[in-house]
């Protein structure tokens, strides 16, 4: 089966299928959930009752194993480190053979072999775009993945995008950057491979904690009833925490993280990304879009991804992302007179991340008019993206794009690489990649051996190799001449 043949039915079918050898390791890892579970106290905060000890007990002891597994990963490096993992004396019991079949089960490559030239030049794209692909990022692929309510109410559950916007940004940075790495997934020696296999085991572990249980579990119940709240969540509440008292709607909302819910994120990072270069006049070749969007397939299946869900073509990959689309709207139109819509606080929460990097305020509302031109109208709308944008800050975006797009097209016929379109969106990545993914106060949560090479190759996308040297010149006017290092927030004003 592949993208074009996927249905309503296999995506409702998806929609309560989760990781299964991940899964395994986390309920092998936390062990079985008290039952039945303490009586729900929904209109009591979550601090009070913890103190009162009404939910603390089955709880605390979980957190603790979950911190002792953070701490045992991070020997994870690189992608031998994990493929040789063995326990030290201090590793827990508990972790020790749950760790070792998770490692053997999801470590194997992928079931084509892996392609390795066809990575190659992914990486190579990826890299060559650094600045732009940042700005796609922040600018389109994380608005897209905010517009499924289901994913949104997982985020918003935890004040994860809504109180910690940067470090949840900088979370996301930690797996692309190693993944899209030169050898990030074919070395031993590189850390692709290791943050992914991190990922699902939080994923995982986020699953455990709403479900209190196992995902299988729920999923196997004849009828999937709602999981109450414990407690009223505040701004302040460990995250973890906040996952085990939210509650979450089995029948409405099916299993969090699901399979369906992973597939949809895959897309934001592949799919909408290539869009993007479409909407702004720079396109690949089809040929890179296919090798771009089987570099982000080889990242899915050592997500946990089944195969079948993601795409190989531009085509298959705009089809089933508008059918996913299409299916989350219908889900909230169906259940939205029950609930609150995330969606507008995690998309301001997000702006507000953008605008905190650059300067001078006629500029502030740049990231989001750019965000309006490269999401789909409907997702600006539900992300409430169409906020009050004063009249020069909107007449000059639109003047500077306006401008750019005709130059472009006329330049192309001469000079087919030439694009004030890639130097603009170089110039707003520059901002956001400095002041938000270099901040030395709040680095990238990656291996400390990680840390130096993703600086390194940061500062070398001060140069765009496909523009002329004049070009490069006026990019390095408006942003900085030489290496691209952290930035300090700007002044107000």
């Amino acid at each position: 089966m592949g993208a074009q043949a996927i249905t309503n039915e296999d995506l409702d079918a998806a929609q309560w299928e989760a990781d299964p050898h991940a899964d395994q390791a986390i309920e092998q890892i936390l062990g079985p959930w008290p039952q039945p579970l303490l009586k729900a106290a929904a209109d009591a905060p979550l601090a009070a009752s913890a103190k009162e000890g009404t939910q603390a007990s089955p709880i605390q002891e979980r957190l603790e194993r979950i911190r002792a597994l953070n701490k045992e990963i991070t020997a994870w490096d690189c992608n031998d480190a994990v493929a040789n993992w063995k326990p030290t004396a201090a590793t827990p019991d508990y972790l020790v053979q749950p760790l070792q079949d998770y490692v053997k089960a999801a470590l194997p490559r992928p079931p084509d072999g892996a392609d390795r030239e066809r990575i190659a030049r992914a990486e190579k794209l990826f890299m060559d775009h650094g600045a732009l692909s940042v700005t796609i990022l922040f600018c389109a692929s994380l608005p897209e993945c905010y517009v499924v309510p289901d994913l949104a109410s997982v985020l918003q559950a935890t004040g994860q995008l809504i109180h910690r916007a940067e470090h949840r940004i900088r979370a996301t940075g930690a797996m692309i950057f190693p993944a899209m790495m030169e050898g990030g997934l074919t070395r031993g020696d590189a850390s692709g491979i290791a943050q992914i296999l991190k990922v699902r085991l939080i994923h995982a572990s986020v699953r455990n904690l709403i479900l209190r249980g196992t995902p299988q579990a729920a999923a196997a119940e004849e009828t999937h009833e709602a999981i109450p709240p414990l407690a009223t969540i505040q701004d302040k509440d460990d995250r973890h925490e906040a996952l085990y008292v939210h509650g979450w709607d089995l029948g409405e909302d099916a299993l969090p993280n699901n399979q369906e819910e992973l597939a949809y994120t895959l897309l934001t990072f592949s799919y909408v990304f290539l869009r993007s270069l479409r909407k702004l006049g720079i396109p690949f070749e089809r040929q890179e879009e296919e090798d771009y969007l089987y570099l982000w397939n080889v990242v899915g299946h050592y997500l946990g991804i089944r195969p079948e869900l993601t795409a190989g073509t531009y085509e298959e990959a705009e089809k089933l992302f508008a059918l996913m689309q299409q299916r989350g709207r219908e889900d909230w139109e169906r259940t939205a007179d029950k609930r609150n819509d995330p969606r507008p606080a995690l998309g301001a929460a997000l702006i507000s991340a953008m605008k905190s990097a650059i300067p001078w305020a006629v500029f502030k509302p740049f990231p989001v008019l750019l965000t309006r031109e490269l999401v789909m109208p409907a997702s600006a709308r539900e992300l409430a993206l169409e906020e009050s944008v004063g009249w020069i800050s909107q007449l000059l975006f639109v003047a500077i794009l306006g401008a750019a797009r005709w130059f472009d097209t006329q330049a192309r016929r001469w000079f087919p690489n030439f694009s004030i379109a890639r130097l603009l969106t170089r110039v707003i990545g520059y901002r956001l990649t400095c002041r938000l993914l270099m901040d030395q106060t709040r680095d990238l949560v990656v291996p400390g051996r990680l840390r130096q090479p993703i600086h390194a190759l940061i500062e070398q996308w001060g140069r765009d190799p496909d523009a002329s040297k004049w070009m490069n010149f006026l990019e390095d006017s408006l942003t900085t001449f030489g290496k691209w290092e952290p930035l300090d927030p700007p002044r107000e004003g």
